[in-house]
């Protein structure tokens, strides 16, 4: 097996820096003047007859600010999403949009909203069964343990994992009465740790591992590829789902753990619950996270909701492709 050496780049972060001292340059807040411009902009769809998936393929119109003389008019929420995105690609690999207008909008414009505010950040990619352009995040009474459902169908809580796309974005739109917190860790300092401490063990991530796709029927739901790629310059990509990659045993030609992938499993786990690596957010209304999938692995603590149904947890998940 080939030696394993530690990668760079982002996602190398560890969670008790960014707490102490370590500055909260990953925030980033809307300005009075961006609020405007994206009601405007939202406005304007609507009135357009954009749907969602209109917005999703173009983004937002952008009717900008007024400039001066003989100039022209002055767009401000790009700027935002260029930080954003910045943070993804050179920064620690997440950020927290924060200021999103969402009290007052109706749920139509609310969806417009995320979608344009993720079509500043990269493109959209369709999710779910339907192929939508974005998913409601929300508790259907669904079972967590079952072996179809889906995370965001539930409350309850959800291992550090990764989405299959470059990256992925929630407009937290409600929070829950209680819980619901949302953790996230740095996978490249997850694999840094394991090749220091567990070289023996550190190959293992870069093999072929079995993989629940859709949570589906068939061999096609089913995949086999390492978590680990290598990233030119000297970054890896990490793709680690500990549920769905117990949920793929239920494949008829999908082999039993090995004792040395239980172990490496149990590893992960254990420091992606250190708080060393892991960083807490509490998303509230108006909060819009990102999360470059292929370095920052995210969780969710369980939470209970309020009895009344308009006081629900609410959240939109978006799926984004970073590609230039």
């Amino acid at each position: 097996m080939t030696a394993v050496t530690e990668a760079r780049g982002p996602g190398e972060w560890l969670g008790e820096q960014l707490r102490d001292g370590g500055g909260a340059g990953w925030r980033v807040r809307l300005e009075e003047e961006q609020r405007e411009e994206l009601l405007t902009a939202v406005r304007a769809a609507e009135s357009a007859g954009l749907t969602p998936s209109d917005v999703a393929r173009t983004g937002l119109p952008r009717p900008g600010s007024p400039g001066g003389a003989g100039s022209p008019p002055r767009a401000f929420l790009p700027d935002a999403g260029a930080r954003v995105r910045g943070l993804l690609l050179d920064g620690p690999g997440f950020a927290l949009l924060q200021g999103v207008p969402v009290d007052g909008m109706s749920d139509r414009q609310r969806e417009l909203a995320a979608l344009g505010l993720a079509r500043l950040v990269g493109g959209l990619v369709p999710q779910g069964p339907g192929a939508e352009p974005l998913m409601h995040v929300r508790d259907t009474g669904a079972d967590p343990s079952g072996p179809r459902t889906r995370s965001y169908e539930h409350r309850g809580p959800l291992g550090y994992h990764s989405d299959p796309t470059d990256a992925v974005a929630l407009l937290c739109l409600r929070p829950a009465r209680s819980g619901g917190i949302s953790t996230i860790v740095g996978s490249v300092a997850l694999h840094n740790e394991l090749v220091r401490t567990r070289p023996d063990l550190a190959g293992l991530l870069y093999e072929p591992w079995w993989h629940d796709l859709r949570r589906g029927d068939g061999p096609d739901s089913f995949a086999a590829k390492p978590l680990c790629v290598r990233r030119p310059g000297g970054g890896i990509s990490f793709a680690y789902g500990p549920d769905y990659l117990r949920s793929a045993l239920r494949g008829a030609h999908v082999p039993p753990f090995t004792p040395a992938q239980e172990e490496v499993m149990a590893l992960l786990d254990r420091l992606a619950a250190d708080p060393r690596f892991a960083l807490a957010m509490d998303l509230r209304e108006g909060d819009m996270q990102f999360l470059d999938n292929r370095v920052v692995l995210h969780g969710r603590t369980a939470y209970a909701d309020h009895p009344e149904p308009r006081l629900r947890r609410h959240l939109m998940r978006l799926w984004l492709t970073l590609d230039a």
